[in-house]
């Protein structure tokens, strides 16, 4: 049958192109169905931030009446601001197994940002890097973590095929307790710094102060890294939107602020992995989705450093080992058998180093590609 590929004009095309991971995964133990409700909105410019600098443009593959493939140009002016440089990007990806259904998607992406007056598009990112972000090229043996990608591993080759080029890896680390003990090495670190640097306090999320939290993390993140590849700013509409989705899942001990003379200089963003939970629900809410969540929110037993990081000035000098050693032994404390640090910029030597003297190991990767686009 010909293959179609058309823009998602309405409700009923939004529908499809959500629903199309259920047929394409159904068989994978390991896939975690998404929120139908949720993704939706992730489109919707009235209740996605995203929108006030950017533009999300989803496509829609179809063979016959049976939807194949899917995939969203995307661009992001704030990107293009912060680096000065014309780049677009494609998220949201999906297909068959089929090259020309690869091939077609990645070229009306390409297209419309070509249209656009874009040199160059970069992904996959869902809708940029401060949320999913890259291809799962290594890993699959085990389930994702919460608020991160998963997919077969022949989207590797179609995206290769397409003409998408590597360029950055991103590593996903994982450390487990083997003994219910914080790793020698790092509670030693972490009581040699605290030595050395008397003046740092670390300490956890104070909830009933949330709004003036968030407004920490705010100053924080935006000053810690902007130095990093691939970096973008986030909005204070951006920061207040994310704040408000993850404040229901929150655990104020897996989140953890550095201050120095009462000044916060970093900060660490822990969760604990609420696909353990979500993957129950089958993406619906009701009649019991939200009831099998709260069922199974109870048993989640690993948890995701999403974020870590220190203010220019204060790197290097051990307080990220204390973070590392708070958030592991009040891990131990709640249960969590298993830590995820992810991502790490494959070249961020750093933020490795670290993770390694600690026990950590590299056991998923993340590529991000890229493709020239040719200006018409």
């Amino acid at each position: 049958m010909p293959l179609r590929v058309e823009p998602v004009r309405t409700k009923r095309d939004l529908h499809a192109f959500v629903k199309l991971p259920w047929r394409l995964h159904r068989d994978d133990p390991r896939w975690v169905p998404p929120l139908i409700g949720e993704t939706k909105k992730v489109f919707d410019p009235q209740k996605n931030p995203f929108f006030e600098h950017g533009d999300i443009h989803p496509f829609i593959a179809r063979r016959d009446d049976e939807v194949v493939g899917r995939v969203a140009a995307i661009r992001n002016r704030a990107h293009e601001e912060f680096h000065g440089e014309p780049v677009g990007f494609f998220g949201f990806f999906e297909a068959e197994d089929d090259p020309e259904v690869a091939g077609s998607l990645v070229e009306a992406a390409r297209e419309h940002l070509r249209v656009g007056g874009l040199r160059a598009m970069r992904g996959p990112v869902s809708p940029s890097t401060n949320e999913e972000c890259g291809l799962l090229v290594d890993g699959f043996d085990t389930p994702p973590m919460v608020l991160t990608p998963h997919n077969p591993p022949y989207y590797e080759s179609l995206l290769t095929g397409a003409g998408l080029a590597k360029i950055k890896d991103l590593y996903a680390f994982v450390a487990h307790s083997r003994d219910g003990q914080v790793p020698e090495r790092l509670r030693k670190g972490a009581a040699l710094v605290r030595r050395r640097q008397p003046d740092v306090v670390v300490r956890p999320l104070n909830k009933r102060r949330f709004r003036d939290e968030v407004e920490i993390f705010r100053k924080v993140y935006n000053a810690a890294w902007q130095r990093n590849w691939g970096f973008v700013p986030m909005t204070d509409a951006e920061i207040d939107h994310m704040a408000e989705q993850l404040k229901p899942a929150v655990d104020p001990g897996l989140i953890r602020i550095a201050e120095v003379d009462g000044t916060p200089v970093g900060f660490a963003l822990g969760l604990p992995d609420l696909n353990q939970a979500l993957r129950h629900a089958d993406g619906k809410l009701f009649p019991f989705g939200l009831l099998k969540i709260l069922w199974y929110s109870r048993r989640i037993r690993r948890a995701r450093i999403a974020v870590l990081g220190l203010v220019e000035g204060y790197r290097k000098t051990g307080i990220d080992v204390i973070l590392y050693h708070d958030l592991f032994e009040y891990g131990l404390k709640r249960g969590y058998t298993t830590g995820e640090f992810s991502w790490i910029l494959e070249d961020n030597i750093s933020m490795i180093r670290p993770l390694e003297l600690m026990g950590a190991s590299v056991y998923k990767t993340y590529r991000l590609y890229e493709t020239p686009v040719e200006l018409g």
